[in-house]
Parts: structure tokens; C-alpha cells; sequence
């Protein structure tokens, strides 16, 4: 067994070690607005469920050189808003297309033909092609990392209304294959759902 002492790498040797092991991870797809008003739209992997009762996620945003914050996490941290979008088999591609490094006055939606939806309880829109998106207002936020380091910005949402699509709604449930929500993996790689198989847990 090979044993790394994560002091002794660099940033980067880190970040490959942990994106590599922790697969395959959820991908969010987050729509903020500026105070100004432009919707930025970006996908996140470093994203999962904090609590059902009350219905709590965790983003953690990485900040980048000299530790200047992204604009999702400016937005979300200034107008206490944003949407969660599941990123599925359809839309990954559209969504791919999110990540390019963009000016804070140019939006990502319309880089990436995506059609924009007006949420029910907050002023952030959402987009249409995601078949489950998620309307949140911030929680928490912390500031992760020494000040010599980047670090990342760890958000916590509360989710106040679900958007799910009807055809993978059955009975207070979603259907994983209606779903096809995709994952991310190391690189330039994502993953389907693929094999499932069932263990019950011991009583």
C-alpha cells in the first residue's frame, strides 16, 4: 500500500489523489444572479446533502488564484440566493459548455442556449432542460483555508420549493432511470448511473 503524506504535495497532487478516489460525485448545476443582474450559471462537483429535516446542501466553491472567489460564490454569499440544478444525460453537454472561464457580465445560460424559467419563491431563474432543480437561499458560508492559501468558499442552502419533472415522479419518489443523472470522474471523464445492484441493510 503506498502512503502520501498530503503536506508534502502540492496543491495539485492533492486535487488529483482526491478527484480520482472520491467517484463518482453528484454534479450541481447552480444559476446565481449578480446584483446587477446577470444570471451566471456554473457546474459544481464538490456537492452533496447535508440534512433532510431541514432540507440542507453543501457547495464548496474553490477559489481561484490569490484566493479570489468565483462568481457563483460572490452571488450566491451577496443576494442569498441560487437554484440547483441535477445535471443529467440531456443537459450535460449544455452544461459543459457553463464552465468556460466567462466575464462577470456575460452569462453562461445564453453562451449555452439555455432556457431560462422563473422560480416560484426567489428571484434567481432557473433553466428548463433540467428535469429536477432545486430553489435555495443561503444558510451558511464559510470561508475554508489559511489566508496564504486559495482555499474555497463552503455554502450551505436551504432548499425552499423542488421542481421535479412528472414523468420521474411516482409516488413521493424519483425514478433513478427517468433521471439519467450523470456523475463526475477524474479528468474529462463523467459516468452514467450504470449497474445497480441491492444489499439490505441488517436490522
Amino acid at each position: 500500500m503506498l502512503t502520501i503524506d498530503p503536506t508534502s504535495n502540492t496543491e495539485r497532487e492533492n486535487y488529483k489523489l482526491l478527484i480520482g478516489s472520491i467517484i463518482p460525485r453528484p454534479i450541481a448545476f447552480v444559476t446565481t444572479h449578480s446584483k446587477s443582474g446577470i444570471v451566471n450559471g456554473a457546474p459544481f462537483s464538490y456537492f452533496n446533502i447535508v440534512s433532510s429535516n431541514p432540507p440542507l446542501i453543501s457547495l464548496s466553491i474553490q477559489r481561484g488564484n490569490e484566493g479570489k472567489q468565483k462568481d457563483t460564490a460572490r452571488n450566491i454569499i451577496e443576494t442569498k440566493e441560487f437554484v440547483i440544478h441535477i445535471v443529467d444525460e440531456q443537459n450535460v453537454e449544455k452544461v459543459n459548455i457553463t464552465s468556460a472561464m466567462l466575464p462577470p457580465d456575460q452569462s453562461e445560460l445564453e453562451l449555452a442556449n439555455l432556457t431560462s424559467v422563473i422560480s416560484t419563491k426567489i428571484s434567481v431563474p432557473g433553466i428548463n432542460e433540467a428535469k429536477v432543480r432545486m430553489e435555495c437561499v443561503l444558510e451558511h458560508s464559510f470561508h475554508i483555508g489559511a489566508k496564504e492559501t486559495v482555499g474555497c468558499d463552503l455554502i450551505i442552502g436551504k432548499i425552499v420549493y423542488f421542481h421535479i419533472d412528472e414523468d420521474i415522479y411516482e409516488n413521493g419518489r424519483i425514478n433513478q432511470d427517468g433521471l439519467a443523472a450523470v456523475s463526475r470522474l477524474a479528468g474529462n471523464n463523467y459516468a452514467k448511473i450504470g449497474e445497480v445492484f441491492t444489499i439490505e441493510r441488517p436490522k
